[in-house]
């Protein structure tokens, strides 16, 4: 007997129900989806009528309730029980994505808006020694900013990518490294302005009380950025595989040259984007550059001594403490937060680029 001669099963009235369903259900795929969403827009537009006003909060959590209530209803109706499932699940993802990313959005068009009445060339050649009201720039501000930032990046990135090699390379689970990585984690969570005043009271050991200069800044964002360089770096360093290590001690490589030739380049994309995201973390703090380096209307490029501008406290003061007329002031905070933003771009675009070039040819 052969097995084209057996009979094929019959199915019962359950499996056949629900082979019908999977075969013979419509699809929600394209158009239909649009619909859906469209109707949760209007449904959230209807949301301000009992309310007299337009409320943009109360539309869109209302448009992405009735989205992801009339995705769920319409396709139990439509699809099978599994596709009605799986499209409520998407909608439910879609939908928190989307709520998670209108924040951001409001923040950067908000600055962008704001910041745009005082983003002219004055605003970036001139300073503020001397204006009292209208006209000025933030020149000294964002010299200052760029003095502390490099130097801060100068401390922290050998630091933290050192750090990050012995924990990962070298350690092999002993007690040292495990101190290390717990001193790493609680200093992940330090306030900044205690490592604000940490800074200032080592330099008020060295030079005495009123101590400001970039250094003492540095210093103080330094402890900020190091655990973020630390924890990245670290992560991105244990993603290459040990393969490659292996490899490399196969043909008698010594481990310091495996490193700097192998693992390095393989995870040089993240760590740079590490990098880039710890220089963010401290470029737009405020508390501890307003304890060590202060506020000046001048411009100061000795980050040794004396006062510094930067754009977080040049913001911060504008802000607070507005000159006449006050639309001055912040139309001029607005334009020092622009800047820290396109600073911030610019060195996420700068770390892509030099990732692609550096990265290894094999994982480009």
């Amino acid at each position: 007997m052969s097995l084209t001669d057996i009979p094929p099963r019959p199915l019962e009235s359950d499996e056949r129900s629900n082979s019908d369903d999977a075969i013979t259900s419509g699809s929600l795929a394209g158009a239909p989806m649009l619909g859906i969403f469209a109707g949760a827009v209007v449904i959230g537009a209807l949301s301000w009528l009992p309310f007299g006003g337009v409320n943009w909060a109360r539309w869109v959590i209302v448009t992405l309730l009735a989205y992801v209530i009339g995705t769920l209803i319409i396709s139990r109706v439509v699809e099978s029980p599994r596709q009605a499932t799986d499209r409520f699940a998407t909608a439910v993802m879609s939908s928190a994505f989307l709520l998670v990313m209108l924040p951001l959005v409001s923040v950067v068009w908000t600055v962008v808006e704001r910041g745009a009445n005082r983003f002219d060339w004055t605003f970036y050649s001139e300073t503020m020694r001397g204006v009292i009201g209208e006209g000025g720039g933030g020149y000294h501000a964002i010299v200052g900013t760029l003095i502390v930032t490099s130097l801060t990046a100068l401390f922290a990135i050998p630091f933290g990518l050192f750090t990050a090699i012995y924990l990962v390379e070298y350690a092999n689970g002993s007690r040292f490294s495990k101190a290390v990585t717990a001193l790493v984690d609680v200093m992940t969570g330090i306030p900044s302005i205690v490592a604000g005043l940490f800074a200032y009271a080592l330099f008020v050991l060295i030079d005495g009380p009123g101590h400001r200069s970039g250094l003492a800044g540095a210093v103080a964002l330094t402890l900020l950025m190091t655990p973020v360089v630390v924890r990245t770096s670290e992560e991105m360093l244990r993603l290459v595989p040990n393969e490659l290590r292996e490899a490399s001690f196969a043909l008698g490589v010594p481990r310091w040259r495996t490193i700097t030739k192998v693992v390095l380049p393989t995870a040089i994309a993240g760590i740079l984007t590490g990098i880039v995201l710890a220089v963010a973390r401290v470029i737009g703090e405020t508390a501890p550059l307003l304890v060590t380096v202060g506020i000046t209307a001048n411009l100061n490029k000795n980050p040794l001594s004396g006062r510094m501008a930067t754009l977080p406290v040049f913001s911060y003061n504008s802000y607070k403490f507005p000159t006449l007329p006050p639309e001055a002031s912040i139309d001029r905070a607005w334009t020092a937060a622009l800047t820290l933003v396109l600073i911030v771009m610019v060195l996420f675009v700068t770390a892509r680029i030099l990732s692609s070039i550096l990265k290894p040819k094999g994982l480009r």
